[in-house]
Formats: structure tokens, C-alpha cells, sequence
């Protein structure tokens, strides 16, 4: 998603019928330009020295996410990571790989869901989430490289 102006973001908000408070048109801002979904301590180190405290920056992350203009992309070790959905984007379905090393949420669009859900269950089913779990190339090469090459024994 790319940058959002202060007056889009309050429009989106107002759309959403929220107040667009400043934290809040700040949160959804951040979210917007970011690469990567946020935890809250990121959202809180990015918001500096504003003076907003973390209960505010909660508090609107979990709104935002209310209301559809913000999404839980990860739960991984228990730790919300939160990103900006577009407007009209239709439902997020694919799964994320998830770094337990560096927090790092990726989308994997290529890989296909399919689901069947029984008959009784269609109408009680609103969304699905699939996180696969790991470390990602990067953690692994950074692992790879302070190990150092692997010395071979000789026999004989």
C-alpha cells in the first residue's frame, strides 16, 4: 500500500465512522507506508516523541483493525503485527510466512488455499488465517555465515 496523505486518511477514517482523531490518522499513516506489519512497541518506537502514550497507540491499532482499515497479519510468538488494508481490497487469502527470528511477516500469494466447510458451517465462517512458521532466508544465511564453513575431518 503506498503513503496516505493526512486528508486521505481522515477521509478513510470518517468513512469507516470513526472520529479521525490525530493518533489515529498517525497510526493508519504509518501502517500505510510501512513494508512490513507492526507490532505495537514498533508502532510506539516509530511514533517517537510524540505525545501520545502506548495505551492510545493500542487503542487505535485494535480500532483501526475494528473497522477493516487495518489487519492482524501475524500473531507469531503472541505479538500482534498489524498492516493497512487498501480500500475495496478484498479478502486477504493467502498465507504468511512468519520469521520467529526477526518478527519478519511475509505474503505468500503463490501458494493456493482450498478449503471445503461443511454445509452447516458456511454461513458461521467469516475469515481464515494460515501463518507457516520459521526463519526466513535471511536469518538463515545470517546464521549460516557466523557458524563459518564447515571444516571436514580427515580419516587415516
Amino acid at each position: 500500500m503506498g503513503s496516505l496523505t493526512r486528508d486521505e486518511a481522515r477521509q478513510r477514517i470518517h468513512g469507516a465512522g470513526l472520529r479521525a482523531t490525530a493518533p489515529r490518522v498517525a497510526v493508519l499513516r504509518l501502517l500505510s507506508e510501512t513494508e512490513k506489519p507492526l507490532s505495537h512497541s514498533e508502532v510506539v518506537e516509530a511514533m517517537g516523541g510524540r505525545d501520545w502514550d502506548q495505551a492510545t497507540l493500542y487503542r487505535n491499532l485494535v480500532k483501526l483493525a475494528d473497522v477493516e482499515l487495518a489487519r492482524v497479519a501475524s500473531k507469531v510468538g503472541g505479538v500482534a503485527r498489524y498492516e493497512a488494508r487498501e480500500a475495496g481490497e478484498s479478502a486477504h487469502v493467502h498465507p504468511h510466512f512468519c520469521c520467529k527470528t526477526c518478527g519478519a511477516v511475509e505474503c505468500l500469494p503463490e501458494a493456493k488455499l482450498s478449503v471445503s466447510v461443511a454445509r452447516r458451517w458456511n454461513r458461521s465462517v467469516k475469515a481464515s488465517e494460515l501463518q507457516l512458521i520459521g526463519e526466513c532466508p535471511d536469518c538463515l544465511a545470517a546464521q549460516k555465515s557466523r557458524r563459518g564453513p564447515r571444516s571436514r575431518k580427515r580419516r587415516g
